[in-house]
């Protein structure tokens, strides 16, 4: 069976400041049917989102970002929890840091205990620890989280829900002409240092990221597909049909 990581972002789980929870719920709804399909391990954003929701502290201070972040996890796990255990999945959670990833030692560990869970058929979650991660240890966006990911745990394809359905050839928000690029092989520099637009309070990415992820697992012969996270329609039609109609694949 086929292992990938589904990433889903805070556009994508947050609205007004606070949990989409009916987006939420398609997600869940979404992954257990997956599970029939593929081995899947999630990685998430909406901590902070979720802790702002309960304590109201300005996010920009790292200390208060931090605070929300440890709010909001046990939060958005119990909801996680909740929906998943009314579709038979087993979930547990998994919160790792740039360090992790850079210690053969604590790779292997890790690697291992996604092994144990997959096999016994359990949904691990995964999320950046913002509270106890450093400057120089952070990922910083779960993008680049959910790359590393998808290289050292062995999966087979990185499949990123956001609030495009695919990357264009211009900001489709700006400009009603862009055109969508169906399969993208190689990424330029350029694309790689322009300026970071997430487009939701609560998001530390944005295209910029998302490019740096595909590019990390292109030069690792790994996949990337990037689409809606409103509208699962086009995840569904590529994941379980096989149809490509909308959304962007990275692949060489």
């Amino acid at each position: 069976m086929k292992r990938i990581v589904l990433k889903v972002g805070s556009a994508v789980l947050t609205q007004d400041g606070k949990l989409a929870l009916d987006r939420l719920q398609n997600l869940v709804d979404f992954i257990a049917k997956l599970k029939s399909y593929y081995e899947v391990v999630l990685v998430t954003s909406g901590a902070v989102a979720a802790g702002y929701t309960a304590l109201k502290l300005d996010k920009k201070v790292v200390s208060n970002k931090q605070a929300l972040a440890s709010i909001g996890q046990p939060m958005l796990m119990k909801e996680y929890q909740k929906r998943f255990n009314e579709c038979d999945v087993i979930c547990s959670q998994l919160l790792l840091t740039a360090d992790d990833f850079d210690s053969r030692k604590r790779t292997i560990h890790a690697k291992n205990a996604i092994e144990t869970l997959l096999t016994h058929k359990v949904l691990p979650i995964i999320n950046e620890n913002d509270v106890t991660a450093t400057d120089e240890l952070v990922f910083g966006d779960n993008d680049q989280l959910a790359a590393h990911v998808t290289y050292y745990f062995e999966a087979d394809m990185l499949v990123i829900l956001t609030d495009i359905d695919g990357y264009y050839d211009d900001n489709p928000h700006t400009n009603s002409n862009a055109k969508l690029q169906k399969i993208v092989t190689s990424i330029a520099e350029d694309e790689l240092s322009m300026i970071h637009s997430p487009n939701n309070e609560f998001a530390t990415g944005g295209i910029v990221t998302k490019l740096k992820a595909a590019n990390f697992l292109l030069q690792k012969d790994k996949q990337m597909f990037l689409t809606s996270g409103f509208d699962l329609t086009y995840a569904k039609e590529y994941l379980i049909d096989g149809v490509h109609n909308r959304g962007t694949l990275f692949v060489r």
